[in-house]
C-alpha cells in the first residue's frame, strides 16, 4: 500500500479502531494514539532511535496493542509548505514501515506542533527537563488530534 491522501486514508479506515500517531524526531519517535472512536489522542511515550527494525518493532507493538487501523506520521514542512531534509526523513521512515507491514500510513502536516506544545509547557511552567522528556509525545498526540479532528468534520461534511 503506498502513502495514502487524506482521501484515500479515510476511505481505507474502518468505522472504528484507535490511530497510531508519529513524530519521527533525529533522537526520540514521539508516539501518540487515539481511542477506538478517533475522538481523543493521548500521548504514550517517546522511543529512543535505535535501528529501523527495532524501532518499527516496538511501533507495531503498540499499534496492535490497542487494535489500531492506521498510522500517522508528522511530516515537516517548511513554513511556505514546501519539503526540506526533515519531511524527506519523514517520508523515508513512513517507505521503511510499510517495507514491514502494509497499513494504510497518512503523512499529516506538523508545522509548528513541537513549538505549540512547548509554550504550552512552558505557559503550565513546566521544567526545562521535563519538556524535554515529553516535548516529542506532546508533538504527536497535538498532530493526531489535529487529524482526528479533521476526519470527525469530514464525516459531518458527508453525512450533511
Amino acid at each position: 500500500m503506498p502513502l495514502l491522501s487524506f482521501d484515500d486514508f479515510r476511505a481505507a479506515l474502518p468505522a472504528k479502531g484507535g490511530l497510531i500517531g508519529l513524530d519521527p524526531g533525529t533522537k526520540i519517535i514521539g508516539v501518540a494514539a487515539t481511542d477506538p472512536e478517533r475522538m481523543v489522542a493521548s500521548p504514550i511515550e517517546g522511543i529512543k532511535r535505535s535501528k529501523m527494525a527495532a524501532d518499527a518493532a516496538r511501533i507495531f507493538e503498540l499499534y496492535d496493542a490497542r487494535n489500531c487501523a492506521a498510522l500517522v506520521i508528522g511530516l515537516a514542512r517548511n513554513m511556505d509548505g514546501s519539503e526540506g531534509p526533515s519531511a524527506q526523513r519523514a517520508r523515508a521512515f513512513a517507505r521503511n514501515l510499510l517495507a514491514i507491514r502494509d497499513t494504510p500510513i497518512l503523512m499529516w502536516d506538523e508545522r509548528m506542533s513541537t513549538a505549540a506544545v512547548t509554550r504550552g509547557m512552558i505557559d503550565h511552567d513546566t521544567s526545562r527537563a521535563r519538556r524535554a522528556e515529553i516535548v516529542d509525545q506532546l508533538a504527536a498526540a497535538y498532530v493526531l488530534q489535529g487529524l482526528a479532528d479533521r476526519l470527525r468534520a469530514a464525516h459531518s461534511e458527508r453525512t450533511s
